[in-house]
């Protein structure tokens, strides 16, 4: 009996590499690639007839360090395409992660999945956050009948949330204040560009902003030449505290309070963190939504305008 291996430990399980998509020999350009990458990325780790390991430390067999560097890339690789591709793309990913769920509940792809969505795609403070990304994906998940009735409202909020001032349309108006007690409002503003600025006296990440925007040649000339108009609003209620930090904000924008206090109490633009910049055409459509202030500044810096 002891010749037969009685006590042996079974081996433990070493954790699977993420599985990487096979493009088809039919693909021909770079954007095919890109195109096909982004909507098949998921297909074999979120494969509900896969049966591996989902613990505390891998999901569906692979360590959640290489499942979340997967995502970081996927999400660079959602952005070499455009809207309706990036939709399908998470809304594949969703239904995968769902079918998982279904077929066994102690599956953690879901949760996994859910994680890193919120985290990457959600959060404020992430450098790849995308509400336009993120929209499809608490849409989806909203619906599930999984969760409970907590979860579900949860994932609803922030979908009705997203679907404020999307992509191309046009922002909400309002009134704002200036120094002078003067009222302007966004849409009165005149110019072929717009940069919604939502920020806070004595914030840092605002002031780093303002420098940038005041130090970059290209953007400070279409500043001065009037092609690129700078709102910069307060939306909470220290209006003395706005007032001391006047001197800070460049003189030719508009810099101005909610007098109403609307913008956050009556929802007209979901402002989860300071600063928040949109960036809005002639039409005061949005081109940009609380976008990261490097991406912002980028697309400025580099656009060409008569």
């Amino acid at each position: 009996m002891a010749g037969c291996g009685q006590g042996r430990k079974p081996e433990p399980f070493v954790a699977l590499p993420f599985p990487s998509v096979s493009l088809p020999g039919m693909i021909s350009s770079q954007q095919e690639a890109a195109e096909y990458i982004a909507e098949h990325f998921w297909d074999d780790f979120a494969d509900p007839s896969r049966n591996y390991p989902c613990d505390s430390l891998m999901s569906s067999g692979v360590s959640k360090g290489d499942v979340e560097k997967a995502f970081a890339d996927w999400t660079g690789i959602l952005e070499m395409n455009d809207l309706g591709v990036v939709s399908r793309s998470v809304k594949r990913l969703c239904d995968k992660a769902l079918a998982c769920e279904r077929k066994d509940s102690s599956s953690n792809v879901l949760e996994t999945v859910a994680l890193l969505a919120e985290k990457y795609l959600y959060d404020p403070n992430s450098p790849m956050r995308n509400e336009e990304y993120y929209l499809h994906f608490a849409g989806r998940m909203a619906s599930f009948e999984g969760f409970s009735p907590v979860e579900r409202e949860k994932f609803a909020r922030q979908a009705r949330m997203c679907s404020l001032n999307r992509l191309g349309t046009v922002a909400a108006d309002f009134r704002f204040a200036d120094k002078a007690g003067r009222m302007h409002r966004l849409h009165e503003i005149k110019a072929p560009l717009t940069l919604l600025f939502f920020s806070n006296p004595g914030c840092e990440a605002c002031m780093n902003i303002i420098n940038m925007l005041k130090d970059e040649p290209r953007i400070a000339a279409m500043i001065s030449e009037g092609k690129l108009a700078v709102a910069n609003i307060y939306i909470d209620e220290d209006i003395a505290a706005w007032r001391d930090y006047m001197p800070i904000y460049p003189e030719e924008w508009y810099n101005g309070f909610d007098p109403d206090l609307v913008i956050r109490g009556e929802n007209l633009y979901d402002v989860r963190a300071i600063p928040s910049l949109y960036l809005l055409d002639d039409e005061k459509r949005v081109m940009m939504k609380d976008a990261p202030e490097q991406k912002v500044l980028s697309v400025l810096s580099n656009m060409m305008i008569n």
